[in-house]
């Protein structure tokens, strides 16, 4: 790792993964950008016309099960934002801390918003990376005040995805001994500037030490290409000891989740079946509106056939047309069906993969059972999450030294629950006689929180007040009320 010229090699494991990295990102994403994609994963048929294949290209489509999923599961995780607990005597670090959470960034992002993009990262692809970094300083400063007043305290954090992680290695102890993350750019100085290019950096940090590698070369049209290698020098432009070098660590932290909850990699495949048999189907469906003329005759058949013309048939000649009869296309929708719960069932959602054709009905203990799955699956990215706020909230405490005990909580409670399955436990839990005017109360007062859960604090304030006052509708009416 001494010259510039051993800063582009890739890790092998880097290059085994770089395509899988690719095609789950365009899963993710979906729309126009796996549909420019789309070459990679609509399977041509064998022998298959170029033009007929370009026109399916044309037409392709994707619904994006695995996507909406992910969105569903960031939504819920982060509804309710984790609580950062602080004990010790620095004011000032409190007053940092603050700051921090607020924008941890220098761009104005909140540290719930930055973990929320790497959760994202993480359900794509399997682990999201974070660099704790401090702004660079000619000169050491010769005091704690004079680098809080010059900003060089002022830690911050930088998101980067697997795909820019492109070497790396660990020592006895499992963790990073050195890695080198690498980013592209199309920039222009200018606006006058007659065309861009296209500006890759790399970052290569150990425990103690950063460099920084840069190489500019022109972009025709303005779009940057896949990345080849690049076609001049790299020079090293900056260098020196990073902001956790003092703790002898490098300043990579990663949010990873299991194996078995990384989402992406479980529905990956069946999205790309269910895709290339949804796009079949259209195709055959299309090209079914298409009926071709039959004519049976035992005459030698010479006359013009289209929208202009019109046709003489003979004593025994017949018209028809050919169409198909429908069976195959049935088979395929059903097992685009399956497919569609499969996708939803592998990520842990069975009660929100219904069929299709609107058959598939789940009682209430069994959409209990799977809000109950589902909800262990959302504590697990939760205790993640938390543990790698505690981490990168920890390496800033440590390379400030400001001497605080920070903990995180909170992830660990979800309303996903079926409003109506609660509505009718309620229901037969009042049926029950229990005759007790508090118990009523607290199901009236549970049940209204839930419905009315993004309500303004005082119009629930003021429900409960009516609640507990006995004002309560029709047999619901709490005892003893008036």
């Amino acid at each position: 790792m001494d010259q510039a010229t051993e800063i582009i090699r890739e890790h092998p494991e880097y290059r085994i993964r770089a395509q899988t990295w690719r095609t789950y990102r365009d899963l993710y994403s979906g729309g126009e950008q796996l549909r420019t994609h789309a070459e990679r994963y609509l399977i041509r048929r064998h022998r298959e016309p170029g033009e007929v294949y370009a026109e399916r290209l044309s037409r392709v489509f994707y619904e994006n099960y695995a996507g909406s999923i992910i969105d569903w599961y960031t939504a819920t995780l982060f509804r309710r934002e984790p609580v950062v607990l602080l004990e010790g005597p620095n004011d000032g670090a409190r007053k940092f801390l603050g700051g921090f959470l607020g924008d941890c960034d220098l761009r104005g992002t909140s540290l719930t918003e930055f973990m929320r993009a790497r959760f994202v990262e993480a359900l794509i692809y399997g682990t999201s990376h974070i660099v704790v970094d401090f702004p660079r300083r000619a000169e050491t400063a010769g005091s704690r005040a004079e680098e809080d007043a010059e900003g060089a305290s002022r830690a911050y954090l930088a998101g980067f995805t697997p795909d820019e992680l492109t070497n790396w290695n660990y020592d006895d102890y499992g963790n990073y001994e050195w890695v080198v993350l690498r980013t592209s750019a199309l920039k222009k100085a200018r606006p006058e500037d007659p065309e861009w290019r296209l500006e890759t950096t790399w970052v290569y940090f150990d425990k103690e030490t950063f460099r920084t590698y840069r190489h500019s070369e022109a972009a025709p049209g303005g779009m940057p290409l896949p990345w080849t290698g690049p076609s001049g020098p790299v020079e090293l432009i900056d260098a020196g000891r990073h902001g956790l070098a003092k703790l002898g660590r490098v300043p990579l932290v990663d949010l990873r989740v299991p194996e078995g909850l990384w989402l992406m990699n479980k529905a990956g495949l069946l999205q790309l079946e269910h895709f290339n048999k949804s796009n079949a189907l259209s195709w055959a469906l299309t090209m079914g509106l298409y009926a071709m003329p039959v004519i049976y005759s035992e005459r030698e058949w010479s006359q013009m056939v289209g929208e202009s013309y019109y046709i003489q048939l003979g004593p025994q000649d017949k018209f028809g047309w050919t169409e198909p009869d429908g069976k195959v296309y049935q088979i395929a929708a059903d097992n685009l069906g399956r497919l569609q719960e499969e996708i939803y069932r592998v990520c842990y959602l069975s009660q929100a993969g219904g069929s299709l054709s609107g058959n598939g009905q789940q009682s209430g203990l069994s959409k209990q059972r799977d809000f109950a799955i589902t909800q262990e699956v959302l504590r697990a990215y939760g205790d993640a999450v938390k543990e790698t706020l505690k981490r990168v909230l920890n390496a800033v405490n440590d390379a400030r030294e400001d001497g605080l005990t920070i903990d995180v909580s909170g992830m660990d409670e979800f309303d996903i629950g079926d409003f109506s399955t609660e509505v009718a436990d309620a229901k037969a839990l009042l049926e029950l006689g229990i005759s007790s005017p508090t118990l009523r109360k607290q199901v009236f007062l549970k049940l209204a929180f839930k419905y009315l859960c993004d309500s303004r604090q005082e119009t629930k304030d003021r429900i409960a007040a009516e609640i507990e006052d006995g004002g309560t509708v029709g047999s619901g009416n709490a005892e003893g009320g008036d």
